[in-house]
Parts: structure tokens; C-alpha cells; sequence
């Protein structure tokens, strides 16, 4: 025992402060949530009427997004105390602090098997080890670098199929010209056309020996359930980027398109041409998206005063900016391989993402009875097009020579 707390009170300690840091989290998620749809209600009530946002709603439309961007910063240092929180040991005056339990972890992590501790080996079975409660909160999964698409488009909740009209000006629009008194006037306009979302239902399912349930006090079906939701959002992500043929288009629906002259390289001057393609009118929300491996390239890239294009940001939210825009990354983005399209750039929310159902995990006690199995299963409906083509560019390498 030190400083008058016993093993059993500090862990008690350190299970209340992650309590109380989950509730901080949840309250801060739900008033993110509430302004979010604020934002987006001010949006729709303006596309509804087929008019511009008024100053009003342009003034509450920008407060609603500051108080956002203060809601993530406060959301991003609450996770990073979680996480401290998470590797506090408990030091009982024993080894250091590192209890039988945690050594046994880490020599399995190692693959090292103690003979003469039999008592503190990992039981293992199919499903691998037998995880100790003791070390429950120090499991350690791969991170994943998802960028923050699906927040940023626009989002519609809505059941069925969802229309949204859009006006076409690219090859004739209404035009003012000098006149002639008593001649009659030309007449020339748009048209307008419109962007169909369907829902497509997608699924995974996965199941869990009970017999692991039964024979360790690790929450192995709660760490589940956090893992296929983890997925569940990577995989949306990754619709959204990249899409799938006859099914979420996403961003395959980008128009303006800047072709790089090399098949694994970019140069400055391509990523200037690609931020030139947003009109400056969109400029302000706009973002690059890239693969780490890309934003590594680009940060050895200079321009002609030999000052870097891409540099590290304190402010920015990810902590890097390319000509003066917040950089983030995502697994999901092709790297810098021949035809592939390596970057997007633009305001997200020129992309329409309808919900029609939103992610729903659930645990199957039943249904897998006779397997001796739990099942978890998560269900969502979604689908999502380019609603403002003007909003959004990206950059595709050049193919492969010979192609």
C-alpha cells in the first residue's frame, strides 16, 4: 500500500474517472450533435426557399460553426486525459508496480512462456488469450487515420428515396445584353436537373465464443461492439471517398479533376491548379484529404523561394496546413499510384449524404445458442452523391506509361 490508498481503492479511483471522462464526452458529442443540426436546418430552410442564406442566418450559420470547432478541440484533450487515465498503474509496491497479470500480458505479447510461473501464464484457446481484468483498459488497437467527411457533408435524414434539384448552367444560363427598343429579347436560361438518394443497406456481423465470455473478466462482447463500430465508420469513410459501382457513389462524382504529369509524384504548381478549381466563394470551408503516405511527399515539396507548401500548424486541427487549408489524412485515400486519384480538395459539404438508417449495433444472445456463441450485429442505410460540384476538386495521377 502507498500514500494510504490500497490496490483494490486506486482502481476503484481510476474506474470513476474514466466513468465521469465517458459522461463529459457523451454530453459534449450530444451538444455537438444539437448544433450540427442547427447548421444544417439553416441550410435546408434556405436551399428550400431557393435563395441565399440572409445575414441573420449567415451570423448564426457561422457562431453555430465556431462553437462546433470548440466543441472538437474540448472532445480531442478530454481523449487525450482518457488515454492518460487508461495507463496509470497501479503500484502496490510489488515489481515496480507492474503486477503478475501485466507481466504475463507482456511477456505473451512477446511470446516468452514462464515454466515457473504456471500460475500467471494466459490461458489461450482459439480465440487467443484470456484477457485479465486488471489490464482491460490497456488493450491496444491499431489507429486508424479517418478523416472528417462525414461530418462535414450535408447530411439528410430522410426515409425512401431523396431528390434534390440543382441548377445546370454549364452550357447556357440566363444572360444580360444590350438591347434594342422594339426588338424583342432572346431568350436564355439554365436547366435544372436533380440528384437521386436511394439507401443502400449494408451489415457485419460477428460472433463470439462464449465460452472466452465465460472464462475471463475482460468485456470481451462491450470491446467488441466499440471495434465493429470503429469499422463500421471506417467503411462508411471509405464509400464516401471512393465509392462503389452501381452502389454509394461518394466522391466519384468530383467534376473538377486536375490529372498530375507523373504517376507517382506531384508537383507545387498541381496542387496550386487544384485549389484554383473551388471558386473563392467556397474557399473558406475547403480541406485537403490525402493518404499519410502523400502528405509525407508533399512535405518535402518547396516553392520557388524554397519555402515549404505544407507546414506544421498549431492551430489547424490536425496540425498540418497546405497552402494555407487544414490537411487530413485517411487510410481509406489511395496512395500516389498510377490513375489513382490521390487527393480531394474542397468544401465537404458540396457532398449529399442521406441516412436513412443510422449505424444500429445489437447483441444476439439467441440466435446463436446452439453454437454456444454470442452474435453482434450492425446494421446502417446510407447512400451519397456530389450535390455542388464547385465545391469539391481532386488530383488523379497520371497512368502508367505504356497504358
Amino acid at each position: 500500500m502507498k500514500n494510504g490508498m490500497n490496490r483494490t481503492q486506486r482502481r476503484q479511483m481510476e474506474k470513476n474517472i474514466r466513468a465521469e471522462l465517458r459522461a463529459d464526452l457523451k454530453t459534449l458529442t450530444e451538444q455537438r450533435n444539437e448544433k450540427q443540426e442547427k447548421m444544417e436546418e439553416i441550410l435546408n430552410a434556405a436551399k428550400g426557399e431557393a435563395r441565399a442564406l440572409t445575414e441573420e442566418e449567415q451570423a448564426s450559420f457561422d457562431s453555430l460553426e465556431k462553437e462546433i470547432n470548440a466543441i472538437d478541440v474540448t472532445i480531442k484533450a478530454e481523449e487525450r486525459a482518457r488515454k492518460l487515465k487508461n495507463i496509470v498503474k497501479v503500484d502496490d509496491g510489488d515489481d515496480g508496480g507492474v503486477t503478475p497479470e501485466e507481466r504475463a500480458f507482456e511477456n505473451y505479447i512477446r511470446g516468452i512462456v514462464s515454466e515457473d510461473r504456471a500460475d500467471v501464464n494466459l490461458a489461450k484457446g482459439d480465440n487467443g488469450a484470456v484477457i485479465p481484468q486488471s489490464i482491460a483498459a490497456k488493450i491496444i488497437k491499431r489507429l486508424h487515420d479517418i478523416s472528417p467527411i462525414y461530418q462535414l457533408a450535408t447530411r439528410y435524414n430522410v426515409k425512401g428515396t431523396l431528390t434534390i434539384p440543382y441548377y445546370d448552367n454549364e452550357t447556357q444560363d440566363i444572360r444580360m445584353s444590350y438591347a434594342t427598343e422594339f426588338m424583342d429579347l432572346e431568350s436564355t436560361a439554365g436547366k435544372f436537373g436533380n440528384i437521386e438518394l436511394k439507401g443502400f443497406l449494408a451489415g457485419a456481423l460477428s460472433k463470439i465464443s462464449k465460452s472466452l465470455v465465460n472464462n475471463s473478466s475482460f468485456n470481451i462482447t462491450a470491446f467488441t461492439i466499440e471495434a465493429m463500430a470503429e469499422s463500421a465508420n471506417r467503411w462508411i469513410e471509405q464509400e464516401l471517398l471512393l465509392g462503389t459501382d452501381d452502389k454509394i457513389q461518394g466522391l466519384r462524382g468530383v467534376k473538377q479533376v486536375v490529372t498530375a504529369a507523373g504517376a507517382a509524384a506531384v508537383t507545387a504548381d498541381e496542387l496550386i491548379d487544384v485549389q484554383e478549381e473551388v471558386p473563392d466563394a467556397y474557399q473558406g470551408a475547403a480541406i485537403w484529404i490525402m493518404n499519410k503516405k502523400t502528405r509525407t511527399a508533399i512535405r518535402k515539396l518547396k516553392d520557388k523561394d524554397g519555402n515549404y507548401l505544407l507546414n506544421r500548424d498549431i492551430s489547424s486541427k490536425w496540425g498540418y496546413t497546405l497552402l494555407g487549408r487544414d490537411v487530413y489524412c485517411s487510410d481509406n485515400m489511395p496512395k500516389m499510384e498510377a490513375g489513382k486519384t490521390a487527393i480531394y480538395y474542397g468544401d465537404m459539404s458540396g457532398l449529399a449524404l442521406q441516412v436513412s438508417e443510422e449505424m444500429n449495433v445489437e447483441v444476439l444472445r439467441e440466435l446463436f445458442a446452439t453454437q454456444h456463441a454470442i452474435g453482434v450485429v450492425c446494421w446502417m442505410e446510407v447512400d451519397s452523391k456530389v450535390e455542388n460540384a464547385q465545391k469539391l476538386a481532386a488530383l488523379k495521377m497520371a497512368e502508367a506509361a505504356g497504358t
